[in-house]
This record gives C-alpha cells, structure tokens and sequence, in this order.
C-alpha cells in the first residue's frame, strides 16, 4: 500500500503556508481541520478530502484534488487543490485591510506615542 502525502507538507506545497513549519504549527494550534476535527502535521491526506484552514480574519476551505509532494509554482496549483472558500470570507479579509489605513498629511511625520494609541483604539472600536 502506498503510503500518502503529510498534511503539512501538502499544505506547504500547494502555499497556503509560506512555509513547511507555519503549516506544523498551524496544525499543532488546531487551526486546521478535516470534517471538524483538528489534525496533526502527521496525518496523511486523499483526494477529495475538505480541509478547514483558519487563517486569522478568515477561515479557508480548500478540496483535496490530488496528493502533492513537491512545491509548486502558482499557475499549477488549482491542479491539486479546489478552493470552496465563499465569497464572504474574502469580503471580511477586504473589509480588514480597508480598515488598515489610515489617512496622514504629506509632511507631517509618524504619530506621536498618543497618536498612536488614539488610532489603535479606534480600529479595535471599529472592528467589533
């Protein structure tokens, strides 16, 4: 019997991680999850599995299509992964990084150690 592929590394390959040990710790966290249960970096993947990723603002929802041990370039990884992500989920990551920006006059420098807080604490009031 042919032995599968590591999640972790299947993650890594078709890059939704940067990088190998991002996607053990992730899995180690719990952010990863087949059929709503956490699962080690160890576990081996099939093909047509959904796997649940939570990346902070957002939870990603990706189908095994094939097993993938090597990275890939880009162009080639809808070969082996289906994002099943609803559009929502990419509307909370655009609402959050609409919400990283703040407007400064040209010439007027960094904020202040005030300034910045009062701007911190607007974006937490804001975000809830």
């Amino acid at each position: 019997m042919e032995r599968g592929i590591r999640i972790d590394k299947w993650l890594w390959a078709v890059r939704i991680f940067k990088t190998r040990s991002l996607a053990s710790d992730a899995c180690r966290s719990g952010k990863v999850k087949i059929l709503d249960q956490a699962v080690k970096p160890s576990r081996d993947i099939k093909t047509g599995e959904v796997i649940s990723i939570s990346i902070t603002p957002i939870i990603k929802t990706v189908k095994v299509v094939a097993p993938l041990g090597n990275r890939v370039s880009a162009k080639l990884v809808a070969g082996y992964m289906e994002d099943l992500t609803p559009e929502s989920e990419y509307q909370k990551l655009k609402r959050k990084d609409e919400m990283n920006f703040e407007f400064r006059e040209r010439g007027i420098g960094r904020p202040t150690k005030r300034e910045r807080r009062e701007i911190e604490f607007l974006k937490l009031y804001l975000d809830e």
